[in-house]
């Protein structure tokens, strides 16, 4: 039984030059436990996609249509307060930017403890103490004092963990995980990887990971989606993609990644190969 199904999810904002078709009859299916990999240049419609299930597109302008069921409920037609209930209970997310996810006021502990104490409804001082424990969970040293720091006191990377805390703390049974690792150098990236892997292992956890990098993916998802200009151009299996790409524009993604190249070998711009493809 899947946990999320989405079927002819489009997004539109209104521009000047007329409606902006910004994800374009999108759908998928997600199980519980599974992890599913949304891939595509930047502009191409994974943050759209993802952030209207989460119901953070102003709407309007944006303008929201499909079906997106979650457990049974549909979160594109559900009323608004049923939706507060899902997010950040249900569903998690991890955002790109945690510095600007934060807020900057705020004690780190405050922030973890907050999703404890709307929707479990505990006090402050027993969801702070669910907090350093959750902080410790993912790897924050000294956990009980730097709780109370505040997020500039943090390198980029303790501030992700701290955005992983917060989305891991209700145990939700999906986790959205919009690249989570941009801007992060590569030992940290590597580090966020495994610990999103280790929490989904204890926990049981649904995630759909969005990313620009097609092997970073391979490493996490076991399932894929390639995004191009807000349509799904290709699904199935990671394994299946990335040893025999059906589209174009997947096959052009992995000829222009410098992890999936032998050394010497000059790379292509996805720009050369797909004029290519379309000149054959």
């Amino acid at each position: 039984m899947n946990l999320l199904e989405v079927e002819d999810l489009c997004v539109t904002f209104p521009t000047r030059e007329g409606e902006l078709l910004a994800v374009d009859h999108v759908g998928f299916q997600l199980k519980a436990g599974e992890t599913l990999g949304i891939v595509g240049e930047s502009g191409s419609g994974k943050s759209v996609t993802v952030s209207s299930l989460m119901g953070l597109l102003p709407t309007p302008p944006a303008r929201v249509s499909g079906r997106a069921r979650f457990a049974g409920t549909d979160l594109l037609s559900c009323p608004p307060a049923t939706l507060r209930k899902i997010r950040g209970r249900k569903i998690s997310m991890i955002f790109q930017d945690p510095m600007t996810s934060l807020n900057p006021y705020q004690r780190v502990v405050d922030q973890v403890a907050e999703p404890l104490r709307i929707h479990q409804k505990l006090s402050a001082a027993a969801a702070r103490k669910r907090a350093v424990a959750a902080l410790e969970a993912v790897g924050i040293p000294d956990a009980a004092r730097r709780a109370r720091c505040h997020p500039h006191e943090f390198s980029g990377g303790m501030r992700q963990r701290v955005m992983i805390a917060m989305a891991m703390i209700t145990e939700p049974e999906l986790l959205i995980a919009d690249e989570p690792t941009t801007a992060l150098d590569v030992t940290v990236q590597r580090q966020i990887l495994d610990l999103i892997q280790t929490l989904q292992r204890e926990h049981g956890t649904a995630v759909i990971f969005i990313s620009h990098d097609l092997a970073v993916v391979a490493e996490v998802c076991r399932h894929l989606a390639v995004m191009r200009n807000g349509v799904m151009v290709e699904q199935g299996t990671t394994v299946d993609i990335m040893r025999n790409p059906k589209h174009p524009y997947t096959r052009g993604l992995l000829k222009c990644h410098p992890a999936l190249h032998e050394a010497g070998e000059r790379l292509q711009t996805l720009e050369e190969w797909m004029a290519a493809e379309e000149m054959e």
